[in-house]
Parts: structure tokens; C-alpha cells; sequence
């Protein structure tokens, strides 16, 4: 009698640490279901972002720039405002553009981080 007791109390154990670990388990699949969910809108956003496609920088200049102004500018260089404009552009496609999170696509709507750094 006295093993059947103690055999009943080893299955108890047992079955108490196989639900901690299938309660593991399940955390685990949450976080992974809810990160695939997360990169599937950002993969989403991106491919939205690359149809669009951004036009080579000699097509954004306005047809009314003299020549020569734009002959002047470097290949790989950028005007004062473009950087500004290009993080804008970003933040309203709804990526982040702060330093804490950057380049990760914004889920819970605006960042006060982001809208602290445009507003400079």
C-alpha cells in the first residue's frame, strides 16, 4: 500500500513538471506566432516601399533648376533638407526612426521618441 502511495506521488511530480514545461512550451510558440505576425507586416510594408520604388535623384530635381545647378552636386551627396525629408518619408510609412528602435515597423501608432526627433 505504502508503494503505491509513494509511486502516485512520483507520477505527481512528474506530471507537475511536464505541465511547467509544456506552459514553457507555450510561451515560446506565443512569442514566436506573435514575431512571425510582427515580420509579416514589415515584410508587407516593405514590399509596398519597393513597388512604389524611388525615382533616381536626377528625375526628383523640378525641370526649372538651371543645368548647372544640377551638375554642381556630388553623386552620393545630399542636400541639408533631404535627410530630414528621407526619416519623414520612413516615420509615415511606419517605421521608426528614433535611435531606440529604428528601422522597426511602428505597431502601437505614433512614437513620442520619433516625433521628439522630427520635431529638431
Amino acid at each position: 500500500m505504502k508503494d503505491i502511495f509513494l509511486r502516485m506521488d512520483e507520477l505527481e511530480s512528474h506530471m507537475g513538471t511536464l505541465h511547467s514545461n509544456f506552459g514553457e512550451l507555450k510561451l515560446k510558440i506565443k512569442e514566436l506566432l506573435e514575431e512571425n505576425q510582427r515580420l509579416r507586416i514589415e515584410n508587407e510594408q516593405l514590399r509596398k516601399v519597393l513597388k512604389r520604388g524611388a525615382e533616381p535623384a536626377e528625375l526628383q530635381h523640378t525641370a526649372d533648376e538651371p543645368a548647372a545647378v544640377k551638375g554642381d552636386k556630388l553623386p552620393g551627396a545630399m542636400g541639408v533638407g533631404e535627410g530630414y525629408d528621407n526619416l519623414a518619408r520612413l516615420y509615415h510609412e511606419g517605421f521608426h526612426i528614433c535611435n531606440v528602435y529604428y528601422g522597426h515597423l511602428r505597431m502601437e501608432g505614433d512614437c513620442l521618441f520619433c516625433l521628439s526627433f522630427l520635431s529638431k
